[in-house]
C-alpha cells in the first residue's frame, strides 16, 4: 500500500529536484521514493504554478464543443 506523504515533505523533495544538484534517481533513492513518484509530483507542481491545470480542462471542453459543432453542421448540410 502506497505510504502517504506530507505537503511539507513533498515540497521540500521538489525543491531539492529543482536545484538540479544531483540526478532524480539518485534523490528519490535518498527520499524514499520511485523516480516515476517524484516525476509526478515534480510534473503536478509544474502544472500548479503555471495554471495548466484549468487551461487544459477548458482545452478538453473545447475540443468536445468543436466535434459536437461539427456534428451539427453536417446535420444541418444533410437536411438540406
Amino acid at each position: 500500500m502506497p505510504t502517504a506523504y506530507g505537503a511539507e515533505f513533498r515540497q521540500d523533495v521538489i525543491d531539492v529536484a529543482r536545484k538540479g544538484e544531483a540526478p532524480l534517481a539518485q534523490i528519490a533513492k535518498d527520499f524514499g521514493l520511485s523516480v516515476t513518484t517524484l516525476k509526478r509530483w515534480l510534473a503536478i507542481a509544474e502544472r500548479k504554478e503555471t495554471g495548466a491545470g484549468p487551461a487544459a480542462a477548458e482545452s478538453a471542453e473545447m475540443r468536445e464543443l468543436k466535434k459536437r459543432n461539427r456534428l451539427l453542421e453536417q446535420e444541418c448540410g444533410a437536411g438540406l
